[in-house]
């Protein structure tokens, strides 16, 4: 006869069962995500709630082992080693991308979006699948877009508040034709750079100054080795969490589901994220003393003027159905 004690071990036992059984499809396995920014940038908050969800759906059998701060290597690099299958997931820009992908050039020409919710619309919608569709033929699942942000230029020389002030100012850009010619065509000097080896370029004056978000600006402390900050807001960057195709097609679809449906819990978060750090970082810099200036809409419509030969020039390399499939989406995010 059963007495209280017996009954609750039985009941737990087959509670063990079931959740033994319900997790038999997953292999045991240790992801290794790689990615440029530090932990305590957003990133680390979507990579946190993608573990949070792999251990309520997987019983802790998919772990995440992130590298952050390159310290597995650069965008380009990281992202060669996961399409040739010797890493997982690699969480970067498209910008670091266009060599592999020309149609992610698109995202590189300034001043598209308006908002950060005209970019969701977009990147959510068919524009995102037909993005990914390009980058799994290049041997990249994307699971999710995540947010690197609105970028905006940091110097030591002088604020830049009109297009004239670029003129002659040394400005690191990633290893990307459009950013090139668009800073060339401005006139400043663009200069090609790993980001792990910017600091030490801005602390000794090799460069004058480089463009990103502002939470990367703050969590890389180049307020330490910058003086000025201009928002100029001139290009969104997404964050592509991709997963390689060559290692994605040896998981089972239930362990490929459930690593969609992590990147894009982790994805609400980490855009949620984003946005808070985003100004909560301006705040900081200017509290460090940066001088911060804003980037005037007339400005912007002189430096999209003076920017028009980059447009000629880059649309037919990037592919006219490419650019067409993301003006289509803003478009329709803009109730057109």
């Amino acid at each position: 006869m059963f007495n209280r004690r017996t009954l609750a071990t039985a009941v737990a036992a087959a509670a063990l069962l079931v959740a033994t059984s319900a997790f038999a499809q997953f292999t045991e396995r240790t992801i290794k995500f790689t990615n440029g920014v530090n932990e305590d940038h957003s990133v680390g908050n979507g990579v946190r709630k993608m573990q949070e969800v792999l251990n309520a759906k997987t019983g802790g059998k998919i772990k995440i082992n992130a590298f952050w701060g390159g310290s597995a290597g650069g965008d380009l690099a990281a992202t060669q080693a996961t399409r040739a299958g010797t890493q997982e997931i690699v969480c970067t820009s498209g910008s670091a991308l266009v060599g592999i992908v020309k149609e992610l050039g698109a995202f590189d020409l300034p001043f598209l979006f308006a908002n950060e919710k005209e970019a969701y619309t977009v990147l959510d919608g068919p524009a995102g699948q037909y993005f990914n569709k390009k980058l799994e033929a290049a041997g990249l699942v994307n699971l999710a877009y995540w947010e690197n942000g609105f970028r905006n230029l940091t110097n030591s020389k002088r604020p830049v508040a009109k297009v004239e002030d670029f003129d002659g100012v040394k400005i690191r850009v990633m290893q990307n034709n459009i950013f090139l010619d668009t800073f060339k065509t401005l006139g400043a000097n663009p200069l090609p750079m790993a980001f792990g080896e910017v600091f030490t370029a801005l602390e000794t004056k090799t460069i004058d100054g480089q463009e990103n978000p502002f939470a990367t600006i703050e969590t890389s402390k180049l307020n330490e080795v910058q003086k000025y900050l201009s928002v100029t807001r001139h290009a969104y960057s997404p964050f592509f969490v991709l997963y390689s195709k060559k290692l994605w097609d040896q998981l089972n679809p239930q362990e490929q589901a459930v690593l969609r449906e992590a990147a894009l819990a982790g994805q609400t978060v980490q855009r949620d994220a984003s946005r808070a750090q985003d100004e909560k970082s301006l705040a900081i810099l200017k509290s460090k003393g940066m001088i911060v200036n804003e980037f005037s809409e007339a400005e912007k419509a002189r430096v999209i003027a003076k920017i028009k030969p980059v447009y000629d020039k880059h649309v037919p390399v990037i592919g006219a159905e490419a650019v067409n499939v993301l003006l289509d989406g803003l478009k329709k995010a803009r109730g057109g």
